[in-house]
């Protein structure tokens, strides 16, 4: 436990294209070794790549992926006399976010060896309620519902 106070949230400030703090988060969850400016380029490339496949306004693509992809509910470990129980807990909305943000990236890396490209296939598939993303999404919420009985534990 912390001794001080809570460090303060730090305000992200919206990306240049989109006008949009959703995306300058994605962006900086993308950056690699500090390198933003790469990470832009990824990330804009995916959305110049979806609007020519879907012919439809690429943000709303995405924010539709991203509302797909968020977890309602996860599994924590709670030690209860000498047993260690998962107990399944709702997801504040900011980690709900961080969350949905690390999946579709983590599932775009080991999609393609172009990243913008798997990343815009994760988005596309993400909005149709598919894909890898969606899959991690689903297993947390199964383990949560398997584990539905410890639900009294909850602190």
């Amino acid at each position: 436990m912390a001794r001080r106070k809570r460090a303060d949230k730090r305000i992200i400030l919206p990306d240049p294209k989109y006008n949009d703090r959703l995306v300058a988060k994605f962006v900086n969850s993308l950056m690699l070794d500090g390198k933003k400016s790469l990470a832009e380029s990824v990330f804009y490339g995916a959305m110049d790549t979806i609007e020519e496949k879907l012919k439809e306004d690429p943000l709303k693509v995405f924010k539709r992926a991203l509302d797909n992809v968020k977890p309602m509910l996860e599994v924590r470990s709670r030690r209860v006399g000498g047993a260690t129980y998962q107990v399944p807990v709702e997801v504040r909305p900011d980690r709900r976010t961080a969350l949905c943000i690390r999946w579709i990236i983590e599932n775009a890396r080991s999609r393609d060896k172009k990243i913008s490209n798997g990343l815009a296939a994760e988005i596309i598939d993400a909005s149709n309620n598919t894909g890898g993303s969606i899959r991690t999404r689903e297993n947390v919420h199964r383990m949560a519902e398997a584990n539905k009985a410890f639900a009294h534990y909850r602190w």
